[in-house]
């Protein structure tokens, strides 16, 4: 009698707790500091390059963790993921983001870049509630959300509707706005995918995604030079503590308390890329970011009023 194949088991619901707050402001507090070293390193690596080593590094730290951990996947053996499942998460998490970001980024403002990122949680919410259990669509957390984008459109100022003259704009506006979308959709890929070992699938993820990124740079960009210190010592930080460290952290949150919760990450981001570049860069803080900020707040506490009620609660009764 053929063995008769069992059905995939349903991931389960999200439980946003008070690690999942510390968590996503960790990954806020360090994607918004990323900008910063960014620059610095594409004063001495081409863009693509940079996506190349930035995910080659990672997916070295990563496997190195990962063979400490005796390279054990962790997966349940009646519910296995596609091998094609880990390699596309790769790709639309680091590969094809970071790819058309460098690229799009030479092209659009910095307003319109930082705009187009703060809507990815504008994107999660209709499609976590057709292919997610448990992330129903409500019109609390649609409104929060909105407040939350209107919020980062004031910081960010009309920069993101000025135009940056340049030729290649328009394209460079789409790539914008597709990175948003694979972000939003990277983060149901990675709540769909069936429990593994979280190390063993961020290794993957960026194994994949630097193997995808490796035949552009080499095409478009050529072999690449020796980068100057300072552009080297900020590529090893990007790779180490922004993508593998912070896409372990990433893929943590998504499996506990769901992509919704984790696109409370795009809002912290724009802030904290302000909020940096005025204390180190010496840069002009927007005259609306107070009113930003409440507005980001009010959206957060609006949206995940369900899961901050209780430990408010708890807070509250301590005191």
């Amino acid at each position: 009698m053929p063995r008769l194949q069992s059905r995939p088991r349903p991931a389960p619901l999200p439980e946003i707790t008070p690690a999942s707050w510390i968590m996503v402001g960790i990954l806020g507090f360090v994607w918004g500091s990323t900008f910063m070293l960014i620059e610095v390193a594409l004063t001495g690596v081409t863009p693509f390059w940079l996506a190349t080593f930035r995910l080659t590094i990672a997916a070295i730290v990563m496997a190195a963790f990962w063979g400490v951990d005796g390279f054990k996947m962790g997966s349940d053996p009646d519910n296995k993921p596609h091998p094609l499942a880990l390699i596309w998460a790769g790709a639309v998490s680091s590969a094809i983001p970071f790819l058309l970001l460098n690229w799009g980024q030479q092209y659009v403002t910095s307003g319109f870049a930082g705009t187009s990122m703060a809507a990815v949680p504008l994107v999660v919410l209709p499609m976590a509630h057709f292919m997610v259990a448990g992330e129903r669509l409500s019109l609390r957390a649609l409104i929060g959300v909105s407040l939350g984008f209107i919020g980062v459109f004031l910081l960010v100022g009309q920069d993101a509707l000025h135009s940056s003259g340049a030729d290649l704009e328009f394209w460079g506006r789409i790539a914008c706005l597709t990175v948003a979308f694979c972000y939003a959709f990277n983060s149901i890929t990675i709540r769909r995918i069936p429990p593994i070992n979280p190390t063993a699938l961020t290794t993957i993820m960026m194994a994949s995604a630097a193997l995808i990124t490796l035949p552009f740079s080499v095409l478009a960009e050529g072999a690449p030079s020796m980068p100057p210190l300072k552009a080297f010592l900020a590529v090893i930080f990007l790779g180490v503590v922004s993508t593998a460290a912070m896409n372990q952290l990433r893929v943590l949150v998504i499996r506990s308390a769901g992509p919704t919760f984790m696109t409370l990450v795009n809002y912290q981001v724009p802030v904290w890329s302000v909020v940096l570049g005025a204390w180190i860069l010496r840069e002009p803080l927007p005259p609306a970011l107070i009113l930003a900020l409440a507005l980001i707040l009010g959206g957060v506490m609006i949206s995940q009023w369900p899961a901050l009620r209780p430990i408010l609660r708890r807070i509250f009764a301590r005191a």
